[in-house]
């Protein structure tokens, strides 16, 4: 009987994303005490809308004056621009961090990708602000994107000083994804 080989780690990905990938502070985007920082999070699901509970969020952005020179990314600084978040055991995740200002014409936004079980490769896209319409109207980025599918990469006003922004990996209202 001839046996069939199993699988080799460069054929399988994770749960050893969260192994090495973050460390206790990678959320805080921004420092505790700094003044108007807000939380950006959600739940990350994948195509059965099933919590997906060993992904790794990461993100990158520009400060609020919309540079990405961060002379203060030194650890213990107020704010260092990127952040990397393990999602827990029911899929949420959540960064500390501070509003992006616009960059060269484009919307703040804040860069994403996401690593988990299953994916290859990471998957990219970008969180807008809902109260930047109007930045969020010219955005030659969001202006590619089909205007019924726009919806899925603004972030949501809870109400609550913070913005939820889910991240669907497949199905309906499946997060668009950019190819980069």
């Amino acid at each position: 009987m001839t046996e069939t080989p199993g699988p080799t780690p460069s054929q399988t990905v994770g749960p050893f994303l969260s192994l090495g990938l973050t460390w206790p502070d990678g959320a805080d985007v921004a420092g505790e005490d700094t003044p108007d920082a807000l939380r950006i999070g959600g739940i990350v699901v994948d195509g059965a809308g099933e919590p997906v509970f060993d992904a790794v969020v990461e993100t990158w952005q520009a400060d609020p004056d919309g540079h990405f020179d961060h002379p203060d990314s030194a650890a213990g600084s107020a704010f260092r621009g990127f952040g990397r978040c393990p999602t827990d055991g029911d899929g949420h995740w959540e960064i500390r961090t501070l509003k992006p200002g616009p960059v060269d014409g484009q919307a703040p936004h804040i860069d994403v990708s996401v690593f988990a079980r299953g994916l290859l490769d990471r998957v990219v896209t970008r969180i807008y602000f809902p109260d930047e319409a109007a930045a969020n109207a010219t955005d030659p980025v969001l202006a590619t994107v089909p205007a019924e599918r726009r919806a899925t990469l603004v972030a949501v006003d809870t109400g609550r000083g913070d913005l939820r922004f889910d991240i669907r990996l497949q199905g309906e209202d499946e997060t668009v994804f950019f190819a980069v």
